[in-house]
């Protein structure tokens, strides 16, 4: 059997334009790489020459590059757009019912529980930067060791600690207890440690950031290829999206520069199968900060990258560059944002100057995997190997 792999690249939240339904999100006009270039222009020459600027119905379409890879942008099916529904949707589950967020905070009764069982009482409960919410209620933590609760337009339970006040093993439990409480009709999609350090007017977040998620209801293409012997490996926060859930071996980076080291060693690697991969840099440190040039520049260092990553790669093996929903930094408000995300291809047996269009879910990424590793065909989803296979 030839030895090959996939390398899914997620550019953590880099869309390319709303989508029509964006409004009732509140998401009417978002356009995360869009408004970057706007804003300040983007070199993103291996990009480009992948097909970035080619891709159609987007603000920053020229026409001009393409030639090295192949490209085109998904819609989400879910309604949703958060972490999880997009990775989810990217590896073939299609939720049809969307984890339920708190726009007003979380009833009194989870909290009033959540509180008894960790032997405290919590600070905020309410929809919030996690930059900003460290900063406005840092110091009453400090002073009374209640951790902040917070949430965002995403299904998610942030739990924020000083990291000298709460250790991180504690604020680890905490979020464990908090798991187990929001499930039925209290269901969250994921519950997240969001430890800081720091004094009064100068907190910071940390890398110990830890999510705490649920498992797919349905088989992913991952455990489809872990089932027929392939690697999974899941680098970066992937192994916490997924819950391990069909993932053969971690690399749990936590910042942009360390996922792309990783990405390159295992393109350079023997492993024959999947390795999904995400930066997590480009949401959480810039997307959610509103901080367009920091976007900006993180697209450029990953580029600069990008040769030596198409480069390790071994003549049988595909590389897809993609996103799991928006971040605009330069749209009102820090939540994730409803659009498109892009599609760029590469192999060095595959063709070039193919514009694989407007794929109607993100499921046809997973639907291509399993056509490229000749399981059988993916549920859901179209694959688009045919259109680029050389």
């Amino acid at each position: 059997m030839t030895r090959k792999k996939v390398l899914l690249i997620v550019l953590d939240s880099a869309g390319v334009g709303e989508m029509p339904d964006a409004a009732e999100f509140g998401d009417a006009g978002a356009d995360t790489i869009g408004h970057i270039i706007k804003a300040r222009g983007l070199n993103t020459p291996n990009m480009d020459a992948l097909g970035l600027r080619c891709i159609k119905g987007t603000s920053f379409y020229t026409g001009v590059g393409g030639n090295l890879g192949s490209y085109g942008k998904a819609a989400e099916k879910t309604h949703a757009k958060d972490t999880t529904c997009g990775h989810f949707e990217l590896a073939g589950f299609i939720m049809d019912k969307p984890f339920k967020t708190y726009p007003h905070g979380f009833p009194k009764r989870v909290m009033d529980e959540f509180e008894r069982r960790i032997g405290r009482g919590t600070l905020g409960n309410c929809t919030a930067s996690g930059t900003q919410i460290i900063n406005e209620l840092g110091d009453e933590h400090v002073r009374t060791g209640k951790p902040i609760v917070y949430t965002s337009a995403d299904s998610v339970f942030q739990i924020a600690a000083h990291e000298e006040v709460i250790p991180l093993e504690e604020l680890y439990r905490m979020c464990e207890i908090a798991r187990e409480l929001l499930m039925g009709d209290d269901l969250v999609g994921r519950v997240i440690a969001r430890p800081f350090i720091g004094t009064s007017g100068n907190y910071k977040r940390t890398e110990h950031r830890r999510d705490f998620a649920l498992p797919p209801e349905k088989d992913t293409v991952l455990n489809a290829l872990q089932k027929a012997g392939y690697d999974v490996v899941g680098v970066g926060k992937i192994e916490d999206i997924f819950c391990r859930s069909g993932i053969t071996e971690v690399d749990h980076t936590t910042n942009n520069a360390a996922g792309t080291e990783a990405a390159i060693r295992y393109a350079k690697s023997d492993r024959n199968g999947l390795v999904f991969v995400n930066l997590v840099d480009f949401d959480m440190v810039y997307g959610h900060r509103n901080d367009v040039e920091g976007y900006g520049a993180a697209l450029e260092a990953f580029d600069k990258r990008l040769p030596e990553i198409m480069e390790s790669l071994n003549d049988e093996d595909l590389l897809m560059i993609t996103a799991d929903h928006g971040c605009d930094p330069a749209y009102p408000g820090t939540d994730h944002t409803r659009e498109y995300i892009p599609l760029l291809i590469y192999g060095k047996k595959m063709k070039t100057g193919v514009d694989i269009g407007t794929r109607s879910t993100y499921a046809d990424v997973a639907a291509t995997i399993a056509d490229f590793f000749g399981l059988d065909p993916w549920p859901v989803g179209t694959s688009f190997l045919p259109e680029i296979k050389g």
